[in-house]
């Protein structure tokens, strides 16, 4: 018969695991995640290397979407501009979409194992904390949504957070396909518009993005509070 493992041996495993992932995702930001931003902040560059992986290029960029969104530190955006610059607007948005996609599942699965732990790897208590007023919610799935929907939302941190939350991993997967699309496909259009050299079109795109992002923002924090206020 298995030996059945001691409360002290579970948590021992699990500090363990957790340890070997920070030094892992420390590693990976320092070798993959700098370079990596680099990269993608020189379109014309990245395009290049795109196009030299031939049919290994795709599948190389969704593994760097994957990365992005499970070490969460490294910044979103410059990819997808520039996956807007290398693949067109479409194909793009739907790289971007599908990396995403698998990378949310796994940061939903890992923190469901790992539970609070796994957060505060990435995040200080009190950025967690602040959403906390998701784990009682009646309507938590609208929530996630509008906040998933919302532009100019912290999405990294909102995807950890969900993993905490008692929301079913099948609204979660129909909420990581389809809230986020649109300011993913406002970056990818913008990308594609200085890949086609249309600056005024991608400066337009742009600033638009940037003060939507602002306003969303602001709504973003007006809900945490107001949210906070009534939990409190």
């Amino acid at each position: 018969m298995a030996r059945t493992l001691s409360q002290k041996q579970k948590k021992w495993i699990v500090g363990v695991g957790l340890l070997l992932f920070l030094i892992l995702s420390a590693l990976v930001c320092w070798y993959a995640g700098r370079p990596l931003i680099q990269f993608a902040k020189e379109p014309e560059r990245f395009r290049a290397w795109v196009d030299s992986q031939g049919i290994w290029g795709p599948l190389l960029f969704l593994g760097m979407i994957v990365l992005q969104i499970v070490v969460a530190i490294i910044p979103g955006e410059p990819l997808e501009i520039a996956a807007g610059y290398a693949f067109g607007a479409v194909e793009g948005t739907l790289l971007c979409l599908l990396g995403a996609f698998a990378g949310r599942l796994a940061v939903f699965l890992l923190v469901r194992r790992f539970g609070t732990k796994a957060v505060e790897l990435f995040f200080p208590k009190e950025k967690f904390q602040s959403l906390r007023f998701l784990q009682n919610e009646r309507r938590l799935t609208f929530w996630v949504f509008f906040l998933f929907f919302l532009p100019g939302t912290p999405k990294d941190l909102l995807c950890y957070i969900v993993g905490l939350t008692k929301l079913p991993l099948a609204s979660w997967l129909i909420i990581s396909a389809t809230a986020p699309l649109p300011s993913i496909i406002t970056s990818t259009v913008g990308g594609d518009a200085l890949g086609m050299g249309d600056y005024a079109f991608a400066a337009a795109v742009f600033i638009i993005t940037m003060a939507v992002s602002g306003m969303g923002l602001l709504v973003y924090r007006a809900v945490c509070r107001a949210r906070e206020r009534r939990e409190s």
